[in-house]
């Protein structure tokens, strides 16, 4: 019998398309096309997309139950997914034929793509990679599920006022998400609070506060269509809708409290956990996802399997980050207390099936908590976790004393995340190494091999294909179809890098991109900027450790020399910042604002306007960074080395031909192999070397004095010169880089310099940028997700991927 093959489902002509989006437009929307607004039309369109994603969605369901294949669960707090519409259209093979239809319609396909919410599921890199993840799960055809929670305002709306950031709801869920499908009745009970009892050996736990987690599903389609995977988000309902009689007593909002607790849940992404309140919701968001995916999980398994430990052959969790590492004592909790298991069969099996992603070096980024909110929050898993802290006790004698998931009053979810998986990788080979040396050394000892490295990777198809539909064309035109899934072909480039008529066309789709940058930055900042500027962008959270500052002090420091000198030769350039800090990061929200105010003196200034500018979007985030990342020709990629992770960011900016600017940290270390150390613009102290310096007690107040560019920025900003109506505005900046300097902005500042004259230097050839330029483009295939998810099948959850003939 031969197999159904979905993607035949696909096909269909301009008349049919135009037809189905006409169809919706009347009977799911109740418009006529005169009547019709953007937003209808951009509704009828989804919906129509939507209809042809469901064939493949189905398909590989039905395969996956079939064959009885191993899925793969992934658990993340974020999930930074930006707008869909573009994406399923490219991904399906329709982006030119809507094009097309809706132009004989009279109606502008950019401009639905425009007009889409980014869903405000996410932040920064953690999110972008499970999105950018469960692309590629799906491109390679590795059946699986994403978790999260589904966010009515996600993290905050930013925007400037006065310079300050100023942190407003998001409203995506304004208008009706047309890519979910509303699942009510997969719903399952989540506690929290009560207390434990324990009958004739029977642990039972019973909470003092329940809420129902109530399922959205939204396809994930792979590159053409072949396979689906889902996105399922938990939204938080309350067990008891209402309380009438309270509200017929008058006391009208105790009436509502079981709808508001619930709410609060999935209302904020990273609620301010300054307070305790704060820190309780917090654990109650994390614990309300992972119950609810484990529950859904061991559910799905038992549909068609009844023994539990078998439970690894069939399912793979994937922890990205500590936010879901309650998942170990939650699913012994549920083995032990609800299907009757042993506590030593439960570990094994849970061993067995979790693995952990960690993403940084940064101890105040491991979480902890302390064992009172733990213990008030979720009593029985206080329990279970001193019993696993215990049981690695009793196996491993030889753990140092100062080891322990539980030390100091506090639960430490790194280690639990550890102890409670059976692989646990980086994000990058610098990363993955010091994960092992300074991170968790003990614990490597104790499980040598637990921990590997899977090197991060984004998917080309959204951040080249996508998002740079010039550069992809001319990629196209040169090597032919077919790389957009085998991103290792894009080193079929190099061989025409000497070839002037091919750097033309590069520099041109660069320009293109430029141009349309200038316009969109003149709508969004005012700034006017001028194409032929070399465009320098560093687009992330603020983050001291990502070293913002040390950016605009350098730029200060230009800004400087040229009002000095007026006279002289100066590569013109466009500084574009982007990205939020937590509300309740004061030093970060204080970088913003010293930024704007430097933007807003630099761009007034007569002597300087027609060589420096300085832009700051707001609220930067999916759609914002695809509109960026084609542009630029700088990638600021200057964390302190030892404190970023892996970066995805600096792999699209090389991906769509910047060239770097950046320290051995992260992922960097790895881009900078693979494009070419010639191709890269290197600086700064190594992470060893880092470290040492720190020991150096007056190691900022040295470097400053050695520094008299240094020392000029940090008088001008102290006096006052960028904030003459409160002059003692940055006092606290100031201070913390001559005294502390944590993060070796002073240390690192002449050879970031250094450096940027490098980068004057290439620019003012344009010839030998643009073969640099296309160098990276051509070298970057290694960082695709694809590659990254297909290691992760092999090396951590053994599965192998559907599409693949031989599986």
């Amino acid at each position: 019998m031969t197999k159904h093959d979905p993607v035949a489902d696909l096909a269909l002509s301009s008349e049919t398309l135009e037809a189905e989006i006409l169809r919706h437009l009347k009977f799911t929307l109740g418009k006529d096309p005169s009547h019709a607004a953007l937003y209808d039309w951009r509704m009828a369109v989804s919906y129509t997309l939507r209809d042809r994603v469901v064939a493949p969605w189905f398909a590989a369901t039905r395969r996956t139950w079939a064959e009885d294949r191993k899925r793969v669960y992934y658990l993340s707090m974020e999930f930074l997914i930006g707008r869909i519409l573009q994406d399923a259209a490219v991904n399906l093979g329709l982006n030119d034929l809507i094009d097309d239809v809706l132009g004989r319609l009279g109606v502008s396909f950019s401009e639905l793509v425009e007009d889409e919410p980014d869903a405000a599921l996410g932040n920064g890199g953690l999110g972008r990679l499970a999105a950018c993840y469960m692309e590629s799960m799906a491109t390679v055809g590795c059946p699986g599920y994403g978790y999260g929670i589904r966010y009515e305002h996600g993290l905050f709306r930013q925007r400037f006022e006065g310079g300050r950031q100023v942190e407003a709801p998001e409203d995506w869920l304004n208008t009706r998400n047309p890519w979910e499908f509303d699942r009510p009745e997969v719903a399952y009970e989540i506690g929290f609070k009560g207390h434990v009892e324990d009958r004739e050996g029977r642990v039972r736990w019973i909470p003092g506060e329940t809420v129902v987690a109530t399922a959205h599903d939204t396809p994930v389609i792979g590159w053409r269509g072949r396979w689906a995977n889902t996105l399922r988000l938990w939204g938080a309902k309350p067990t008891t809708l209402f309380d009438l009689g309270r509200f017929n007593r008058g006391d009208y909002a105790a009436a509502a409290e079981p709808e508001a607790l619930a709410r609060t849940l999935s209302r904020v992404l990273y609620p301010d956990d300054t307070t305790y309140q704060g820190k309780e919701l917090r654990l109650k968001q994390e614990f309300f996802l992972t119950s609810a995916a484990l529950q859904d999980i061991i559910r799905r398994f038992l549909d068609t399997h009844k023994d539990l430990t078998k439970l690894a052959d069939l399912v793979a969790v994937q922890m990205n980050d500590t936010h879901p590492a309650i998942a170990g004592p939650e699913l012994i909790r549920l083995l032990c207390d609800e299907h009757a298991m042993d506590f030593d069969t439960a570990l094994s099996i849970t061993q067995r099936v979790l693995a952990y992603t960690n993403h940084t070096l940064m101890p105040e980024a491991l979480e902890r908590w302390a064992t009172y909110l733990m213990g008030s929050v979720l009593p029985r898993h206080m329990q279970i976790i001193e019993h696993i802290d215990s049981w690695h006790r009793r196996t491993f004698p030889n753990r140092p004393h100062w080891v322990g998931i539980v030390k100091h009053h506090e639960v430490r979810m790194g280690d639990l995340a550890f102890v409670t998986s059976h692989k646990v990788n980086g994000v990058s080979a610098l990363h993955t190494d010091l994960v092992k040396e300074t991170l968790f050394p003990e614990l490597n000892a104790l499980h040598p091999g637990r921990i590997i490295n899977q090197t991060n990777g984004v998917t080309p198809r959204r951040w080249l294909r996508m998002a740079n539909p010039a550069l992809s064309s001319l990629i196209t035109e040169t090597i032919g179809e077919g790389w957009e899934d085998d991103a290792d072909r894009l080193t079929e480039l190099e061989a025409h890098v000497a070839d002037a008529g091919f750097l033309d066309a590069f520099g041109a789709a660069k320009r293109a991109n430029k141009e349309r940058l200038v316009a969109w930055l003149k709508d969004e900042t005012g700034v006017s900027a001028d194409p032929a500027a070399m465009f320098d962008v560093q687009v992330k959270r603020i983050h001291e450790y990502k070293r913002q500052l040390m950016n605009l002090l350098q730029t200060v420091a230009d800004w400087h020399v040229m009002r000095e000198a007026p006279n002289g030769n100066y590569v013109p350039r466009v500084k574009i910042f982007g990205g939020k800090a937590a509300p309740g990061y004061y030093a970060a929200k204080q970088i913003i604002r010293l930024i704007n105010d430097v933007a807003r003196v630099v761009n007034e200034d007569p002597v300087t306007r027609d060589w420096l500018k300085i832009a700051y979007p707001p609220n930067y985030n999916v759609s914002k960074a695809e509109k960026l990342i084609p542009a630029a020709d700088l990638s600021e990629q200057i964390s302190t080395a030892g404190k970023e992770a892996s970066g995805t960011g600096n792999m699209k900016f090389a991906l769509n031909g910047a060239l770097t600017i950046g320290t051995l940290d992260g992922a960097n270390v790895e881009i900078r192999e693979r494009v070419g150390a010639e191709n890269f613009f290197l600086f700064g102290l190594t992470a060893e070397e880092a470290a040492r310096r720190r020991e150096f007690q007056d190691h900022a107040r040295s470097a400053i004095l050695a520094s008299q560019p240094l020392q000029d920025v940090l008088q001008m900003i102290a006096e006052g010169r960028f904030s003459p109506e409160e002059p003692n505005r940055y006092h606290d900046l100031v201070h913390n880089i001559w005294n502390s300097d944590y993060f070796l902005v002073a240390s690192d500042f002449d050879a970031y310099s250094a450096a940027q004259r490098e980068v004057d230097a290439l620019y003012a050839r344009p010839a030998d940028w643009a073969r640099r330029a296309a160098l990276n483009t051509a070298r970057m295939g290694f960082f695709s997700s694809d590659r990254a998810i297909r290691g992760y099948m092999k090396d951590i959850w053994s599965v192998k991927p559907a599409l693949d003939p031989e599986a």
